[in-house]
């Protein structure tokens, strides 16, 4: 009898890095997921922060260690024929935790079986197995010709380096060396109007906090592709999440999150796929201070959201931003009181 088989592909993706409120950083990293019958293997494992051993920040000679290994070219790094799907995204060490899978041969096909998260040298299936995923059984040609693409760099990610625009001092040096933190190349100009197109090109995505700024240069960026932050934050973190937002070019169907808005008494959010969610919410006082508070930390499922808002939390100026492992939300909350 002929196998079924599950289609296979690569598709580059992010783990989102962010500015913690303790003044700490938690790392940007692209990098090529696994697309099993159309959708991201990575989305089916809901609460997981992590990232697959294929990161595009990775040596060409490690890459092709790493494509060797998922085309059983050399041997399983780990007992019982398993390979590392996807690891911690800021040491990549197992102690930290992977996700595990026994890849195999048959014929001149590939089969994926016995997912588990593993943190040792050996699993214990019955307790740490991803009951309900996989196997996959893979088509041979399709299978190596995706991975082989990698090493020809035809699954290359998108531009990670953003364009600030207005004094190097200030708002924008910190917002700066914020990007750089998690590792998003971020450069500084006090003008773009003269900018050849050609530079313009390099950069995913741009902001100015100066709205004069802003209006003459919205039709340069649009021919460049270039996405422009068009209401962007005073304070640091949301920036960061904003530029991230505008980074992000993936179609709603490859992402957890699709959209969020905030009023003082709720904040809506729809979710196209289990995961966890971060609902961060940051006030500005009267006095131009900063307030932080974490409002929703939980795995939700699929689907439109309402979440309950204490109204003290978002007086004044302020926004809510909504994190997962892959991507970013900022929303301003809308009619929020003036009092503080």
């Amino acid at each position: 009898m002929s196998p079924v088989y599950a289609t296979f592909g690569l598709e580059p993706a992010t783990r989102v890095g962010a500015v913690l409120a303790d003044g700490g950083y938690q790392v940007h990293r692209d990098f090529v997921d696994f697309v099993v019958d159309g959708s991201p293997l990575l989305f089916r494992l809901a609460d997981l922060d992590a990232v697959s051993p294929l990161a595009s920040d990775l040596p060409p000679a490690v890459l092709d260690t790493q494509v060797r290994a998922l085309l059983q070219e050399d041997e399983p790094p780990l007992p019982g024929g398993r390979f590392v799907l996807y690891g911690c995204p800021e040491c990549a060490d197992l102690g930290c935790g992977a996700v595990t899978v026994v890849i195999e041969r048959d014929g001149d096909d590939y089969r994926w079986r016995d997912f588990a998260w593993q943190t040792g040298e050996h699993v214990d299936l019955d307790r740490d197995g991803y009951h309900g995923t996989g196997p996959f059984h893979f088509h041979g040609p399709a299978y190596r010709a995706a991975l082989t693409a990698l090493l020809d760099g035809t699954t290359a990610a998108p531009s990670r380096r953003v364009l600030l625009i207005g004094p190097r001092a200030g708002l924008l040096a910190k917002l700066a060396a914020a990007l750089r933190g998690i590792g998003i190349g971020a450069d500084i100009t006090p003008d773009a109007t003269d900018v050849p197109a050609r530079e313009l090109r390099q950069y995913g995505a741009a902001l100015t906090v100066s709205a004069t700024q802003r209006a003459a240069l919205r039709e340069t960026f649009a021919r460049t592709g270039t996405a422009l932050v068009e209401a962007p934050a005073p304070v640091v973190p949301v920036l960061v999440a904003q530029l991230q937002q505008a980074l992000d070019r993936a179609p709603d169907d490859r992402r957890r999150l699709t959209a969020l808005t905030a009023t003082p008494y709720a904040v809506e959010i729809d979710v196209t796929a289990p995961g966890r969610v971060q609902l961060t919410a940051y006030r500005v006082d009267r006095l131009r201070r900063t307030h932080v508070r974490t409002v929703l930390d939980a795995v939700l499922g699929p689907g439109h959201h309402r979440l309950p808002l204490d109204p003290r939390t978002v007086r004044g100026e302020a926004y809510l931003v909504a994190r997962t492992s892959g991507g970013v939300l900022v929303a301003a909350v809308r009619g929020a009181s003036a009092r503080d």
